[in-house]
């Protein structure tokens, strides 16, 4: 099989579209304390199709709020700006991770619940462990598998090789597609991530989450956003391919400090949660 250069690959995610302006004003306010609900609720005006993503996702079953929020201003007010710029990031990126997956085996739509499951899970972890950024772990494990959008599209032919890899050698998909192609889709995720000036920790995160020992910057973060993976892929949500083979990292349990049976109550906590489909 012919390979494909690492630099067509990264022509590609030059290819990929920008994140929206008003994903990164929104970014911007969020980050600065003498912004207000109004500032913000104005730019997103600016984006009516955004605005409504947003409001979806915002009164979606998993913020469970007991009234319905109408309004961008109502939303910030109840979810605060730091949620806000993660349900931003999310609707910026959904038509993109909506897509069908043809490499990764993955329908329409797969992804994009795999990478909401990844999020939330990642939300739910951050706070039992008392990790201090539940944002940024949402917004990681959102990212963690956007590398799987360029590798699609380039690769369907060189999938059939990595499958065929997998199921001889019984080895994780992240490990034939580094034998096969040279690089993996974590790997690609990053410089996504980088092209989209998102913050050192969190480009980590992403091209780590399959091996979180290896990470130096935030190793909890990126140790949460592997285990939101593994614990979504076992929950049978987007498995594809590459969820075939997921070895969990001991490393990251222990970083944690998470054993089997809280890992079962997890799963049974977050499984009553992802059974309304609205979650999504």
């Amino acid at each position: 099989m012919e390979r494909v250069s690492m630099q067509s690959i990264v022509e590609s995610v030059d290819d990929l579209p920008s994140l929206p302006q008003v994903a990164v004003k929104v970014m911007k306010l969020t980050e600065d304390p003498d912004s207000t609900a109004q500032q913000i609720n104005n730019v997103l005006n600016e984006d009516q199709s955004m605005t409504a993503r947003v409001l979806r996702l915002a009164n979606s079953a998993y913020y469970g709020f007991p009234r319905r929020i109408s309004t961008v201003t109502d939303a910030i007010i109840y979810l605060g700006f730091k949620t806000i710029r993660g349900i931003v990031m999310a609707a910026s990126v959904s038509d993109i991770l909506s897509q069908e997956m043809e490499g990764y085996a993955l329908a329409p739509g797969e992804l994009w619940r795999h990478s909401q499951c990844a999020a939330m899970t990642a939300r739910f972890i951050a706070k039992t462990v008392k990790f201090n950024s539940l944002d940024l772990a949402y917004t990681a494990a959102l990212l963690h598998d956007i590398g799987k959008v360029i590798l699609n599209s380039h690769l369907k032919k060189g999938y059939q090789a990595v499958v065929a890899r997998v199921m001889v050698g019984d080895i994780p998909f992240s490990e034939a597609e580094n034998e096969i192609l040279g690089y993996n889709h974590a790997l690609v995720g990053a410089r996504v991530a980088e092209k989209w000036n998102l913050p050192p920790e969190l480009v980590e995160a992403i091209a780590m989450h399959h091996s979180p020992e290896k990470a130096q910057i935030n190793k909890k973060l990126t140790a949460i956003v592997h285990m939101a993976d593994a614990l979504c892929l076992s929950m049978g949500i987007g498995i594809g391919l590459d969820g075939m083979m997921y070895p969990l990292s001991a490393e990251a349990m222990d970083l944690l400090e998470l054993d089997e049976d809280s890992l079962e109550t997890m799963v049974a906590q977050l499984s009553d949660m992802f059974v309304d489909q609205q979650s999504f």
